[in-house]
């Protein structure tokens, strides 16, 4: 039996805590906030319930794997998880609305040929069909197994079969989620679709490769799926799962250096000048926790080196208390498109927040949430520049990029204003405080090809018994790949450098 680190108290680093400890271990967890759960946070006021987080889950299979390699219960008897139908709505930027719903490739065909005539839902199946073979070609080396020590393989190869394209005299194939959207789809609804599978995950649709086109397949083959109760309640259900099977959590507790003895990780050192010894340590992201080993290399040369925190997207999310009761046919969620998509995308290159974004509008039909039937908590969501490319903490910004969602919003939720009892504004200087990340930027699951570029680094470091979990570190961010993490990182302790991922 070893004793174990982990530094965090995220996802992953629970679901790594939960899955070492039933093989034997002696697992604490050192958490330099108050909670559990990283991002997966709620906001609560006066009767009203907030997730600040994610606030749906694809790929439930994750959580289900982890409850049933950890314990005699069951997910579903530690949460109550319900597929969201339709799986969203989508009002764009001519006014046209869609609903697509939940796991059904014909029913999206026929709902998409309904809303924006013949041939565009044929469009949008074939390329779901297309999507699946990328998905087929990198789900296990992306999801399931550790990363490749060979791992430039990956980053080279384009597994998404893109429609030969003849555009003046040469014939091209799609590169890019954007080149899909405009010679594959060919209808700027639909392209504008495939944009926020990219932009939910904080990716630019101009830059993502076509491999990023497993984003949309995922939530199409595996469903949306919502946790009872808020998708906080996951978190808890985890968190609960690890103190069952004797994680120790010490709250308040942030880890100022990876102890080393005889070249091997061997415990850690706390900012109160506290010392907890360790057979192994299971870190946090990599781009802090090369600063928690004092003078070593966290990667080999040939490696995945991690990408600074800062320079990826992050998120600004509105929660809105609202009079009235919810509307009995309002979609669980709906994506209001920007109708400039062209100029929104340009913060990616800028730092500047878009003047029309995209927002995502969460309206669960949940009790839990809200303090009474005749009112409802409803969560605006928009992908934005991190701190570090735009200063959030400047008077009125965040304010008023909050009520350009707001004014969004209510183009899908007439006299959103009138009804709005009182916001709260959260900005990635929130995200930055929840889970250590530089910038409060959030991190985008990994895909293959665009030279490695969207690879994570390897669960395995340079240093012995030092392993990295969590969305900064392979496969990436996201639910899913937290708890896929978890996994991975869990192999690699009990069954060592030979563990190649679940069978």
């Amino acid at each position: 039996m070893a004793r174990i680190a982990v530094i965090g108290a995220g996802m992953g680093a629970m679901a790594a805590a939960a899955r070492l400890a039933v093989a034997g271990h002696r697992v604490a967890v050192y958490e330099r906030t108050e909670t559990y759960g990283g991002a997966v946070r709620r906001f609560e006021r006066d009767g009203f319930s907030f997730d600040t987080g994610p606030g749906l889950l694809s790929l439930p299979a994750v959580y289900r794997d982890l409850f049933v390699k950890t314990g005699k219960e069951p997910l579903e008897s530690c949460v109550e998880l319900v597929q969201v139908d339709p799986s969203s709505h989508h009002l764009f930027a001519d006014g046209t609305r869609v609903s697509l719903p939940n796991a059904s490739r014909a029913g999206a065909v026929a709902a998409l040929d309904e809303a924006l005539g013949s041939g565009a839902g044929q469009r949008w199946g074939d390329f779901l069909v297309r999507a699946r073979e990328a998905w087929d070609r990198t789900r296990r080396p992306l999801l399931e197994e550790p990363l490749w020590p060979n791992w430039s393989v990956l980053a080279g190869r384009e597994p998404y079969p893109a429609v030969p394209h003849k555009r003046l005299l040469r014939t091209r194939r799609a590169g890019t989620l954007a080149e899909i959207g405009a010679w594959e789809l060919r209808d700027p609804r639909l392209a504008a679709l495939l944009d926020n599978y990219a932009l939910t995950y904080g990716l630019n649709p101009g830059d993502a490769p076509a491999s990023a086109s497993v984003l949309p397949y995922m939530e199409h083959a595996f469903g949306t799926w919502y946790v009872r109760g808020g998708m906080r309640e996951l978190a808890r259900a985890v968190y609960e799962r690890c103190l069952a099977r004797k994680v120790e959590f010490v709250f308040g507790a942030e880890v100022t250096a990876v102890l080393e003895k005889e070249g091997r990780a061997a415990g850690v050192e706390l900012a109160d000048g506290g010392v907890a010894e360790a057979d192994m340590v299971v870190g946090t992201g990599p781009w802090r926790l090369r600063d928690l080993v004092r003078g070593r290399a966290l990667y080999d040369a040939k490696a995945v080196e991690p990408g600074p925190e800062g320079m990826a997207a992050g998120r600004v999310v509105v929660c809105l208390a609202l009079r009235g009761a919810r509307a009995a046919d309002a979609a669980h969620r709906t994506v209001v498109h920007s109708p400039d998509s062209e100029s929104e995308l340009e913060f990616f290159a800028h730092g500047v927040p878009p003047e029309q974004p995209t927002v995502r509008i969460d309206r669960p039909d949940d009790p839990a949430l809200r303090p009474d039937d005749g009112h409802e908590a409803v969560v605006l969501t928009s992908t934005v520049p991190s701190q570090t490319h735009y200063d959030w903490t400047a008077a009125g910004a965040a304010d008023a990029f909050a009520d350009r969602m707001v004014a969004a919003a209510e183009r899908a939720i007439p006299g959103l204003r009138e009804r709005t009892l009182w916001q709260e504004v959260r900005t990635p200087l929130h995200t930055r405080e929840e889970t250590g990340a530089e910038g409060g930027g959030v991190p985008a699951p990994s895909l293959a090809s665009a030279a490695g570029t969207l690879l994570h680094p390897s669960n395995s470091t340079a240093i012995p018994g030092l392993f990295a979990v969590g969305g900064w570190s392979h496969p990436g961010g996201g639910l899913p790949h937290a708890g896929m993490s978890g996994a991975l990182v869990a192999g690699l302790v009990v069954e060592g450098p030979e563990f190649r991922g679940s069978q």
